[in-house]
């Protein structure tokens, strides 16, 4: 069954693991046997090859770069500019994956439309696979003539925000809105036709947003707060305003998000029953809220 995924960050496996996608998943595994610089080495699940197995065929593949303020305790980069540095690293890795023959960039619905008639035809068993390209987190946007840049090669959603405080709206486990820099970059996406990623946005920068943008929106990747109590998920008052806005809404396969009272480091999936029924569950309520299934 053709599937997307909405969201998958292909450019940090890369750039940041180190790890080469075209290779079978089973060498990505090997080759980092030992490794403990991260966690969850020698588990890797993506590939080019597993993408197209599993016949996902279009990716929203991200490129992601924080900014950290002095007394931001979060992992991150120094200055927007050298985060800006960072998203071009990753830029120019699918740009080198287009080169050879892995991917194909989606920018507009004619590309769109010509890539699901070439993923349904083609008998090659290594199809390109169609990413449309995300932004996680604006912080990387260091002017808005940084955003017309970036759609000009090829960046078509943002998500504000990420973990914490970010320059143009506040992340998960933050609070506090979009400011005046949020309403500016909105109005330029709006401008440019950009979809916006409500994804990551705390509860007040949440709100904000909607109410000072009116193009298209998507939740890339966010379950239900109803069944899991915690402010990175969607509130189903949020997610009716969602729904009003005929966004779509992504399911998320971190197991915290998943099931209720997880414990990080004691929990186990067998232990907590964690599978893929659970996330139904989350799809299902969504599509209880909506009254159908068209925005899951």
């Amino acid at each position: 069954m053709f599937t997307v995924d909405a969201h998958l960050d292909l450019s940090m496996n890369a750039m940041e693991w180190n790890r080469d996608l075209r290779m079978p998943l089973s060498e990505i595994n090997n080759r980092e046997q030992g490794m403990n610089d991260k966690p969850d080495r020698g588990h890797a699940t993506v590939s080019f090859e597993e993408l197209r197995r599993g016949d996902v065929g279009i990716v929203v593949a991200t490129q992601i770069a924080r900014y950290v303020a002095k007394d931001n305790p979060l992992p991150g980069w120094r200055s927007p500019e050298q985060a800006w540095a960072h998203t071009q690293a990753q830029r120019t890795w699918y740009a080198a994956m287009e080169d050879d023959g892995q991917l194909f960039n989606i920018t507009d619905n004619k590309r769109l439309e010509q890539h699901l008639a070439y993923w349904s035809t083609s008998k090659d068993k290594n199809k390109k696979i169609g990413y449309i390209l995300s932004l996680e987190g604006a912080d990387s946007i260091v002017t808005l003539d940084h955003l017309e840049r970036a759609y000009n090669y090829g960046l078509r959603a943002i998500g504000p925000a990420h973990y914490g405080p970010g320059r143009y709206a506040q992340g998960t486990d933050a609070t506090g809105g979009i400011g005046s820099a949020g309403r500016e970059l909105l109005k330029a996406m709006e401008t440019l036709g950009m979809i916006l990623d409500a994804t990551h946005l705390c509860d007040e920068s949440f709100w904000e947003a909607m109410d000072n943008f009116s193009g298209p929106v998507w939740a890339s990747h966010n379950n239900c707060r109803t069944l899991v109590n915690h402010n990175r998920q969607f509130s189903d008052d949020q997610i009716k305003a969602l729904i009003e806005r005929g966004a779509v809404i992504g399911a998320v396969l971190d197991t915290w998000m998943m099931v209720p009272d997880w414990k990080r480091g004691i929990s186990t999936p067998k232990g907590t029953n964690c599978n893929l029924d659970v996330l139904i569950n989350h799809m299902d309520h969504i599509c209880q809220l909506a009254g159908n299934a068209k925005h899951v």
